[in-house]
């Protein structure tokens, strides 16, 4: 086991690993295949990010070291079972990055971040093609989250020159789709209402990606303003010995401005 006092290096983190695997070690991680651990890995990414949007150095420092401990577990299950190693996973994305970035380790010129990406995308495509991998669809998985694939989807379709040229022009989209929302609703036709719904929302999806944003990271940040005002109201009634669920929904209202102001 590592010495205590010493710093710590990834090669500590391999070891702790590997005893907790031991047949004396932990029962728990005895038991866990890379099956049952992805979900837990997933959900360390989604912790990471939350992490970075909080912008707390000491909690992406934590949520980075639980997301390497996923990689070092999974590669640690892959190398009992005699598949392959933990230097098999890092020499694998080594030669990636250095294959998939001629224009910084080989002699290709790139005039800018769109022309990198462009090049990605056929570097990636020849890579398919060499291991006789078949692509499902855009190549997208599915296990994204919606909105994120959604914009990602946009991402491809670009590359292949189906997009449109401009903000403004997906904005119109997004109204068109609003005002087909609204007839869908006044008809009260619940199938093309949620049709309508999906439709609003993949349109918001490549609006924001025009816009140059994250549309995950949009929705996110959404949700916790939301968040935080509604605990804020939930507070300022409680102080003022209200009771929310009873007050008039005007009342609510009131209190609502008087916290957006805040």
């Amino acid at each position: 086991m590592p010495v205590q006092d010493k710093p710590r290096h990834i090669n500590d983190l391999i070891h702790i690993m590997d005893a907790l695997l031991a047949p004396n070690g932990c029962p728990w991680d005895r038991e866990q295949t890379t099956q049952s651990l992805a979900p837990f890995a997933i959900e360390e990414a989604h912790e990471l990010a939350e992490a970075i949007e909080g912008g707390n150095s000491e909690e992406i420092k934590e949520e980075l070291g639980d997301l390497l401990m996923q990689v070092i577990f999974h590669s640690a299950l892959t190398k009992n079972r005699g598949e392959f190693t933990l230097e098999d996973v890092i020499e694998g994305i080594c030669t990636k990055l250095i294959r998939r970035h001629p224009h910084v380790f080989g002699d290709v010129k790139v005039k800018d971040s769109d022309e990198v990406l462009k090049n990605w995308s056929a570097i990636k495509n020849q890579e398919k093609s060499a291991t006789g991998k078949i692509q499902k669809g855009l190549g997208i998985p599915l296990s994204l989250p919606a909105l994120q694939r959604a914009q990602k989807i946009g991402d491809k379709t670009k590359t292949l020159k189906f997009d449109w040229e401009n903000a403004p022009q997906v904005l119109e989209k997004v109204e068109e789709e609003l005002r087909e929302l609204k007839t869908a609703m006044k008809n009260n036709d619940r199938q093309n209402i949620e049709e309508e719904i999906g439709d609003l929302f993949f349109s918001l999806a490549q609006l924001t990606r025009h816009l140059k944003f994250e549309a995950e990271t949009v929705a996110r940040a959404a949700n916790r303003k939301f968040e935080k005002r509604f605990e804020k109201l939930l507070s300022l009634a409680k102080d003022r010995k209200l009771d929310f669920q009873s007050l008039p929904n005007e009342e609510k209202e009131k209190l609502w401005e008087e916290v957006k102001k805040v």
